[in-house]
């Protein structure tokens, strides 16, 4: 197997398994900004590994992403809805900068910035678990739109809103 195929990100993903995954992560993270020091810093690193290891290679590494692909996605809808792979791993990216960040405020006693910063990665994580609004994905076309993100890059990502449901065409 190769590095590319280690690492390898789904082309598509279930939302419904992307939604719980979420809803896991803003659980995750309340705790954490609730937490008392240290234990607050360990959660905020568990917060930075779970992203890190979805980036890498989606659900396969992730017990959010396992646990969410085949217990609670298959619960909400035998169905998968099926949604372009790409945007969530970009959104999964920014997830892992902004809890790297807080996990740094948090390492250097800056608390209060660190509970800031997981309080606005939980209110995209919310929006994404309660509404089916992926923050990262309407940037992820955001970019597209404007020639940052090259449309070749995930075709069906170019005009989330012309879909649909928003959902990635077969």
């Amino acid at each position: 197997m190769s590095l590319r195929e280690v690492f390898a990100f789904p082309e598509v993903v279930n939302d419904y398994a992307a939604r719980c995954t979420a809803g896991l992560v803003v659980t995750l993270a309340v705790v954490t900004m609730l937490a008392p020091p240290p234990a607050q810093t360990w959660l905020a690193a568990a917060l930075v590994v779970g992203f890190a290891l979805r980036v890498a290679g989606g659900p396969r590494y992730s017990p959010f992403g396992r646990l969410s692909v085949h217990v609670l996605a298959p619960r909400v809808s035998s169905e998968p809805k099926l949604v372009a792979g790409a945007p969530k791993r970009f959104a999964q990216t920014i997830g892992l900068v902004m809890s790297s960040v807080a996990l740094g405020l948090f390492l250097g006693g800056l608390t209060s910035a660190g509970v800031v910063v997981l309080g606005v990665l939980v209110a995209a994580a919310l929006a994404e678990a309660a509404l089916g609004f992926c923050l990262g994905c309407w940037m992820y076309g955001q970019l597209q739109r404007v020639g940052v993100v090259s449309e070749d890059a995930c075709v069906d990502c170019a005009d989330i809103w012309a879909r649909p449901g928003m959902t990635a065409r077969n």
